[in-house]
């Protein structure tokens, strides 16, 4: 972690056979996220207590320091559903409420794609969702522009 900026360098496959660790799926996978300043101290304390020093370190490792699989990810994602009264929720919905945020904070579509590491617009496009009460605010920040 760098200037709170964590960067993608790598991307991890799990296959029944084998954990395959290599570049991202394309070219635009490999970026640098901004970590909201919210984050900051807790991500700094967990990369303290739970990460070994340099900069290939991993931002969630397995005991032994190695790569985490993802029957354990899956172990701790499900008591985390259950505990919150949500089974229906998909760890990929991690992502989707992280873009639409970034979407609701102000993020353009061009930069969502960079934060997301997608290659097209489109791809993009999937992470935004319209929010209830979103227009009325879009309608008051319209007034505000033209000084209404």
């Amino acid at each position: 972690l760098t200037n709170d900026v964590i960067k993608v360098r790598r991307a991890v496959t799990f296959t029944p056979n084998a954990t395959t660790v290599g570049p991202p799926k394309t070219d635009a996978g490999i970026r640098d996220v901004a970590v909201p300043p919210h984050l900051h101290r807790v991500l700094r304390d967990h990369l303290k207590d739970h990460t070994k020093p340099g900069r290939d370190s991993l931002l969630f490792p397995a005991d032994s320091g190695g790569h985490l699989h993802e029957s354990v990810v899956y172990r701790h994602w499900n008591k985390a559903r259950k505990a919150a009264g949500r089974p229906d929720l998909r760890f990929h919905d991690l992502r989707h409420t992280g873009a639409t945020l970034a979407a609701q904070a102000g993020a353009t579509t061009a930069e969502l794609q960079a934060r997301l590491g997608h290659t097209t617009a489109d791809a993009a496009m999937i992470y935004q969702h319209a929010a209830k009460g979103r227009d009325r605010q879009l309608a008051k920040q319209l007034s505000k522009l033209v000084g209404g």
